[in-house]
């Protein structure tokens, strides 16, 4: 009773010190327009994508960020947006949803240091007290558990999973239904955890194989294939599960989040690239919590790592240290092929730290618990360990807190910042004159949350009708306006609300300034200003088809490079270069009053492009029209089905340049692979045509 009621008493004050932070960061209104004094907030922006999936599934529409976008695989979590659409149900709506964030991170929060205690049943209960400064004195932690993001409630489902993986595990020998029950128990928690956090994959391996390992050694090898299926499956089939609905509605098993975020899908690094990145994540991980957020005196904020490993040669703790070191260490390792892992007050790395912390305090536990060997040697020894511990500890402890109260601050401020740039920005859009139809934004948050308006994230996370946002943003910007392209001209966004400096020449040409939502004291927005834009969508009309008169002729197939959707479907390959996507806005080859936007990809010397036409009459003649816009000479080769053709002679040139490859009726087919190769000088191919007299 007593630990109950001080650990929730230590979790109401952590998170009242935190939130009145916040509370008293966004009462400095000054004279900021669309600023309400005191009002709820969050440190993230990645909080408010959760809320608008939230909000879409109280509203009926479960899986979608912006309601009406259909079905989206770019939330960061399958289960915490049910979690908060309950609150949203409830009546907590618009800002006062982090309310109801903040009351289901305090509860987690609060079951999270319960279930932990399981761990110090083997030692003095005056030892299980360390759980609660372990988790709720470490600042950067604590920052993350009340953030509004899903970390609280994946640990408290993460201590829900390490209580039915020790009843498992601590059974009886002759007790025969007691383990498949808490196998099946471990499974299903381990099922909420891979909801709430795809990573917790390597967690839920952690768990089976261990349950496996000692049912194993109990009851046979049999009982130990039972007991890892019962423990393993259940997660694995959310994997497969969340996999099998991306492709069936996407057509990508890979989750938009994924696409964006993880390096192994960057498409211009090489595996050693992607080696090399994995790497450097791993150890800035390492590094970052050790040197910086753990301590202000560096060397020191090493010692939780330590005295984690030490927690694995007690024998009374060795089973917990086991877990929670190896689920640390591959949390780590998996997390590392995030891009992102930097960013965001390291979130990413919070649950590794929560364990590397728990397992710290198990060994701080059993030196203090423990008892002297024989002889005065012996005493010595353990008087000399138990002194140096409760020093190193205590220095840690002071040294520490700097770092928490700047955490403090830091989530205060950072809220301010989302309020007064993300917030205000949204109330902004609600007052434009005419209504905005459709915003498009390159932070799917508080923005499309705040307004309340139809969105277009050019980003990805967010969907647009399957639309492969998060993978032509990675290829380039110009991919993704070539996918806006795609969309009716009735169903494209009238305002951008964007951070110029992220998107090169894209709002310069393709927006006029309506204002600006600037941010003082910035420490976590994306820029120093958020710029409101009203579109010039007119500059893709046109691109869809030949610049050039064709009497006569009629288009019969085209290939759009740098268009994923056009390059998917036309098996578009390039080999010998990445294959960087290049934009222009050139003047029209025949008007030159008109400009018209193109993308495409960049071609070297020796580079070969291919790809497929389709639809062609094969009694008839077929014209090939490329365009380009050629910096410099070049000439390049042509294959049509494996036959060589004439070579294509590119000029210089200020406009578009279209040039045409006639082929005789006897080498057209219905079908006909394409293969152009830069022969000499690198060239970017932005379309290709396959026409044909009209019949």
């Amino acid at each position: 009773m007593l630990f109950t009621l001080l650990a929730g008493a230590a979790t109401l004050w952590m998170a009242t010190w935190f939130y009145a932070s916040l509370q008293h960061q966004t009462a400095l209104t000054g004279s900021l327009p669309l600023a309400r004094h005191g009002e709820w907030s969050a440190p993230l922006d990645d909080v408010f994508i959760h809320f608008d999936f939230a909000r879409a599934t109280a509203r009926g529409y479960p899986f979608q960020w912006s309601e009406g976008n259909g079905y989206s695989s770019g939330g960061t979590s399958l289960l915490y947006p049910f979690v908060l659409a309950f609150g949203y149900w409830i009546g907590y709506r618009e800002l006062t949803l982090m309310a109801w964030a903040a009351i289901v991170a305090c509860v987690c929060t609060f079951a999270l240091l319960l279930t932990a205690r399981r761990m110090f049943r083997n030692m003095p209960v005056a030892t299980s007290y360390l759980v609660i400064p372990a988790i709720l004195g470490i600042g950067v932690l604590s920052w993350s558990l009340f953030s509004g993001m899903e970390v609280a409630l994946f640990l408290a489902l993460w201590g829900a999973a390490l209580v039915a993986w020790d009843d498992l595990v601590t059974g009886a020998p002759d007790d025969r239904e007691r383990p498949t029950f808490y196998a099946g128990a471990v499974g299903f928690w381990g099922a909420l955890l891979v909801a709430t956090r795809p990573e917790a994959a390597c967690v839920v391996f952690v768990f089976a194989v261990s349950a496996a390992i000692a049912l194993g050694k109990r009851r046979g090898f049999k009982r130990g294939l039972v007991t890892l299926a019962l423990c393993a499956v259940p997660g694995a089939l959310v994997v497969l599960g969340q996999s099998l609905a991306n492709w069936l509605i996407t057509g990508d098993t890979t989750a938009a989040g994924a696409l964006v975020k993880l390096e192994l899908h960057h498409p211009h690094l090489n595996r050693q690239q992607v080696i090399d990145a994995w790497w450097f994540h791993v150890r800035y991980q390492f590094m970052r919590v050790g040197d910086y957020h753990l301590s202000s005196v560096p060397v020191l904020g090493f010692l939780p790592y330590a005295f984690a490993v030490l927690s694995i040669a007690f024998r009374r703790t060795r089973r917990y240290g086991i877990i929670l070191v190896s689920s640390a260490v591959l949390w780590v390792l998996v997390v590392a092929l995030n891009g992102q892992v930097r960013w965001q007050n390291e979130r990413y790395t919070m649950p590794a730290l929560a364990w590397i912390m728990l397992a710290a305090a198990l060994a701080v536990g059993a030196v203090f618990s423990g008892s002297p060997a024989l002889g005065s040697r012996g005493r010595r020894l353990f008087w000399t360990g138990t002194c140096v511990t409760a020093v190193a500890w205590a220095a840690f402890g002071w040294f520490h807190l700097e770092r928490l109260r700047d955490q403090v601050w830091f989530f205060g401020r950072a809220s301010r910042n989302i309020r007064d740039q993300h917030i205000r920005t949204g109330r902004l859009l609600q007052a434009v004159h005419p209504p905005v139809s459709r915003v498009l934004v390159g932070d799917a948050g508080a923005i499309p949350y705040i307004s309340d308006l139809p969105a277009l994230d050019i980003i990805g996370l967010g969907s647009f009708h399957n639309m492969p946002f998060a993978r032509a943003t990675r290829q380039g910007v110009g991919a993704s306006i070539e996918l806006i392209e795609r969309i009716p001209a009735k169903d494209r966004p009238d305002v951008l609300a964007i951070y110029p400096s992220w998107w090169g020449t894209f709002p310069l040409w393709f927006g006029d300034v309506l204002g600006e939502v600037p941010v003082t004291g910035n420490v976590i927005c994306g820029g120093a200003s958020k710029v409101i834009y009203r579109p010039r969508w007119k500059l893709l009309d046109g691109s869809d088809a030949p610049f050039t008169t064709n009497k006569g002729m009629r288009v019969m197939d085209s290939v759009d490079v740098a268009d994923v959707v056009s390059e998917k479907s036309h098996g578009y390959a390039i080999a010998g270069a990445v294959g960087y996507v290049e934009m222009k806005l050139l003047a029209h080859a025949e008007e030159d009053e008109k400009d018209v936007f193109d993308a495409g990809r960049l071609a070297p010397q020796g580079v070969a492009q291919s790809f497929v036409v389709r639809g062609l009459d094969p009694a008839r003649g077929s014209r090939l029209l490329f365009r380009t816009a050629p910096t410099n000479a070049a000439t390049l080769g042509v294959e049509v089905d494996g036959a060589e053709q004439p070579n294509l002679v590119l000029k210089p040139s200020a406009k578009w340049q279209e040039t045409a490859l006639e082929l005789p009726a006897s080498a057209v087919r219905s079908e006909m692979s394409v293969r152009v190769t830069s022969k000499q000088g690198e060239h970017v191919l932005f379309h290709v045509f396959a026409l044909q007299p009209a019949p």
